[in-house]
């Protein structure tokens, strides 16, 4: 399918000079992230972004005084999910493009323009930044093998956050506010499929930074394994085929750890070989126990 006319786009002749960084709006959703959230307003201020939405629910840790110091809007989210979330703040902005950026996420100078340009030069809808970790232990080096495996540059289906989207596109075409975990999977197969939309990985790199703990990999491993139970269960609901459930129920398996094992971007050592493992069944079980907490 072809995409649907959807307004003037970039031109993507000259992308450095069609767009820059103050024509994004970024916006930021967070809940008790004093870990990290000054440097990732910092961050994007130094990248030259000039419109800051932060998006809070109801922190108490002091990230909405730091938001209230950097961003240019502040604004209250009742906690019911992502989705309803980045509308929140969507909602507020103006600009031709829209970065959704983790409180967790810090951008370096230059890698935004790389964003940008990446999304204009291949005509893409969304495009996606690689993600690495400082530090060579067990979880740091682990994580960086299973997204150095798992998110290659190039076209994709799915992409997450940080998310550079074209403006005009997500404000007609938001999320799902019901979508409380799988915000970003649900709202790439809906414009991909409405749309004919196409998304990309860029070669731009952005730093994460306070999430290299045993705790934070369960609580990200217990997140994917909710967003895996609620795309499930609602796409059984809207009609999905056998072989669709079955790529769905192979995906943590597939992407989480075949994946970043035969992938030419990494070289897989025992102890990462064991996170992965690790990673893998953390995930399908946060499946399972949300599957049966699921209304029948």
């Amino acid at each position: 399918m072809s995409a649907q006319p959807l307004g003037d786009r970039p031109n993507s002749d000259n992308p450095a000079q069609s767009l820059g960084a103050t024509d994004v709006a970024a916006v930021v959703c967070t809940m008790n992230s004093i870990s990290g959230i000054r440097e990732c307003l910092t961050s994007l201020r130094q990248s030259g972004v000039e419109e800051i939405v932060v998006v809070d629910a109801s922190s108490t840790d002091g990230t909405k005084e730091v938001a209230l110091e950097l961003a240019d809007f502040l604004v209250s989210d009742p906690g019911t999910g992502l989705g309803r979330a980045r509308n929140t703040g969507i909602e507020k902005t103006t600009k031709p493009l829209i970065l959704n950026m983790g409180s967790d996420n810090v951008m370096p100078d230059g890698e935004l323009q790389k964003m940008i340009d990446y999304l204009v030069v291949n005509d893409f809808h969304g495009v996606s930044a690689q993600t690495v970790i400082e530090g060579d232990d067990w979880i740091s080096s682990g994580l960086n093998t299973w997204r150095q495996g798992r998110f290659p540059e190039g076209e994709v289906s799915i992409i997450g956050t940080p998310t550079l989207f074209l403006g005009d596109l997500l404000r007609s075409h938001p999320y799902d506010p019901t979508r409380v975990f799988s915000d970003d999977s649900e709202l790439c197969e809906r414009w991909s499929t409405e749309l004919g939309a196409r998304f990309g990985i860029s070669n731009a790199v952005s730093c994460e930074i306070g999430k290299t703990s045993w705790d934070e990999v369960k609580i990200r491993c217990r997140m994917y394994g909710r967003s895996d139970a609620e795309n499930y269960a609602n796409g059984r609901k809207g009609g999905w085929t056998v072989a669709r459930s079955m790529q769905s129920l192979a995906y943590p398996l597939t992407k989480d750890f075949l994946t970043p094992l035969s992938s030419p971007h990494t070289k897989v050592t025992p102890k990462d070989l064991g996170f992965l493992s690790v990673f893998t069944a953390l995930r399908y079980w946060s499946w399972a126990k949300n599957t049966l907490k699921r209304p029948s």
